[in-house]
């Protein structure tokens, strides 16, 4: 994206993001009859900031263009200086040139230099934090695993924990499937896949498995198809087998205490930036998620990557439209396709549920001035950076190569989320431009705003703003600086303003598409 010098001029109403775009921006917002000197520009009607007015008419059914790349076509005839929206904008088709790899670059060495303050694990993997894990089966046993995790909540009962200083807390996953699906189908697949990556998860010291007991996702299977082994450090238990309720919730906490000694004896130490995995996300996206956090993540992605550390772009419904630009910075044609394979996947999956990519850009989108998922994929591709993409992944599936990867998830943040941490990821960096108040466990979840506005409306949910971009106090690579520091800050263990708040427990939502019968 070629961001035109108008985002250095405070002076000016409007922000051109491409020469070649058949629409502005609104910086703050437009008055009808408004001039627009800068564009030699009337505005015809009130614009809210962040919305898109036409800088050239544009015929009914021709493509309309931001970013110099297609958003929509006019499903009327649009005149310079109206408001471009739902009402005169709308999907269509177009071909897309994949051109895969014609973008990649020559790979580099990792730079040396920038650490952070990681916990090195036995095994040598390395957390940003320290917790004891709850994981269930299935959804019958959520209120046991819940139990056990409130006994050690530091609001409700401090002196549980208040020997061990370096456990960061206990928390329970809990989730709504594991029974009454097939045995032997993706859906139970792709459930044991994510709880197996959190169970292997290294911001986990320990984990306890809770099971009902006569559940279809049978504790033992879980575990042998994740290659997973019981240990010291990894116990399971079912509720039937503890004698009911009452038992099995004492018995958890008989273990978790048994296990904190062990889990606070860590200590913190500088390892390579190599070592973070930042999962990528978008949530209450508006007209500048394009223009500022997004791309102050992805220049913050590409210092990350410069350091031999990795990124997880996900979200496939929110890359519709937007895929091409990927596929050109493929390392090969095998990268680029496995990521076309998933776009198609997607698109037999709405046309078999009946439903269109096309639905993805919520109320909230909309209000924010964003019309198409094409728009929204296009702004939110901008998390990525510009480096290559050297993999693809399917939801869940452990992340091993080093780098800007891709995971194939669905648009809803703690599913989306919920399947980077289970891959691996060890930080999550979160943009939103209506607000947010998403957090993660046992992944930090730091959030970008988009707009000054937000941020002063919102300041205790935000962890950094990047409105700055658009109002020509800052630029892109001054933020994305500012965002690449902040992500070492709190690996290190500064805490989040979602840790500060609670969140994070809730937030756990494995991918359910399988039938439930």
């Amino acid at each position: 994206m070629q961001l035109i010098a108008r985002t250095g001029d405070n002076g000016s109403a409007v922000i051109r993001l491409n020469a070649q775009d058949d629409v502005l921006i609104a910086r703050r917002p437009l008055e009808a009859g408004q001039f627009l000197p800068e564009e030699n520009l009337q505005v015809r009607q009130a614009i809210p900031a962040g919305h898109k007015v036409a800088v050239r008419a544009v015929a009914a059914g021709q493509p309309v263009r931001r970013y110099g790349q297609i958003i929509g076509f006019a499903s009327a005839t649009i005149e310079a200086g109206e408001h471009v929206h739902v009402h005169n904008l709308s999907m269509g088709e177009f071909s897309r040139d994949y051109a895969f790899g014609a973008d990649a670059r020559p790979a580099a060495a990792a730079l040396e230099g920038p650490t952070f303050m990681g916990i090195v694990r036995a095994d040598e993997r390395v957390a940003t934090r320290n917790y004891v894990g709850i994981l269930t089966s299935v959804n019958c046993s959520a209120t046991v695993a819940r139990a056990i995790a409130d006994h050690f909540r530091r609001d409700i009962n401090p002196a549980a924990l208040a020997g061990y200083p370096n456990v960061d807390g206990v928390v329970a996953l809990t989730h709504g499937s594991g029974c009454a699906i097939d045995a032997s189908g993706e859906g139970l697949g792709m459930l044991r896949r994510t709880l197996g990556g959190y169970a292997a998860h290294a911001n986990f010291a320990a984990v306890l498995v809770v099971g009902l007991g006569c559940e279809t996702n049978q504790i033992d299977s879980l575990l042998a198809s994740q290659g997973l082994e019981r240990s010291d450090a990894l116990r399971t238990f079912t509720i039937q087998d503890s004698g009911g309720t009452a038992r099995a919730v004492a018995s958890g906490i008989a273990q978790v205490k048994e296990l904190l000694a062990e889990a606070n004896r860590v200590e913190r130490q500088p390892v390579s930036a190599r070592h973070l995995v930042v999962g990528l996300q978008c949530g209450g996206s508006d007209g500048y998620s394009g223009i500022t956090a997004n791309p102050a993540l992805g220049n913050a992605v590409d210092r990350l990557v410069a350091c031999g550390g990795t990124a997880i772009l996900s979200e496939t419904p929110e890359i519709y439209g937007a895929e091409h630009l990927l596929t050109r910075r493929a390392v090969s044609r095998e990268v680029g396709e496995k990521l076309v394979a998933r776009i198609r996947w997607w698109e037999a999956y709405c046309e078999r549920m009946g439903a269109e990519l096309n639905n993805n850009p919520s109320a909230g989108n909309k209000a924010g001035g964003l019309t198409t998922i094409l728009e929204k994929s296009l702004g939110a591709v901008a998390k990525a950076g510009s480096g290559n993409l050297v993999e693809v992944y399917e939801y869940a599936e452990l992340v091993r190569a080093q780098g800007l990867v891709f995971m194939d998830t669905p648009g809803y943040d703690p599913v989306s989320a919920t399947g980077q941490v289970a891959g691996g990821a060890n930080l999550i960096a979160f943009t939103t431009g209506r607000g947010s108040a998403y957090g993660c466990a046992p992944a930090p979840s730091i959030k970008l705003a988009t707009n000054t506005a937000l941020w002063q409306r919102q300041e205790e949910d935000m962890d950094i703003n990047c409105g700055g971009i658009a109002d020509g106090s800052t630029s892109i690579e001054a933020c994305g600086e500012a965002v690449f520091e902040l992500m070492l800050r709190i690996a290190s263990g500064e805490r989040s303003k979602s840790e500060v708040h609670g969140y994070g427990q809730n937030e756990f939502v494995p991918w359910q598409i399988g039938a439930v019968t």
